[in-house]
């Protein structure tokens, strides 16, 4: 009889920032953007479990072994006047793919929406992505047309924050 992986999910700790930071620099490799990837471990204990978690962490592993993660935080929604909840990474090794850890990750995420009082569920996804965009519309997802991500980040956000700044 094939072996039936034990599949746990579990909200991270502090201990499991080494695991966290290991697995955003795997996302970033297959992202194709390792370079980007400026998090640490002290950074990630500040920013995830110091005074002020800015996001959580949901940790999953088959048979004791870290196999993947979801982190998320809340945003809101003007338009529902409610929380929602913003998945900004979702990421299983390789090794455990096609066993249901990350359909796991989402549904335990969109559980924890429900109770939590969110009224959407939502993240990004690289449009080149296709197994990644297969398994998001299998869950029941669907695209945003008509709308495009806008950042500002580094010297562009340092510029601004100094033109709002001369604006007081």
């Amino acid at each position: 009889m094939p072996h039936t992986p034990d599949i746990v999910l579990r909200h991270a700790q502090a201990a499991d920032v080494p695991a966290i930071l290991g697995l955003i620099r795997a996302l970033a490799e297959y992202e194709r953007l390792g370079h980007e990837v400026e998090a640490d471990e002290d950074a990630l204990t500040a920013t995830l479990f110091g005074e002020r978690p800015a996001a959580e962490v949901v940790m999953a592993e088959v048979d004791g072994a870290t196999a993947g993660f979801a982190l998320f935080f809340h945003n809101y929604s003007t338009f529902l006047a409610r929380p929602g909840l913003y998945l900004e990474d979702l990421f299983v090794q390789p090794a455990y793919r096609g066993l249901g850890v990350g359909a796991r990750l989402m549904k335990h995420l969109a559980r924890l929406a429900l109770e939590r009082g969110c009224g959407r569920f939502e993240w990004s996804v690289l449009d080149w992505n296709a197994p990644a965009i297969g398994f998001y519309r299998r869950l029941g997802a669907v695209g945003m047309d008509g709308w495009t991500t806008q950042r500002v980040a580094g010297e562009a956000l340092r510029r601004l924050a100094g033109e709002a700044a001369q604006d007081r």
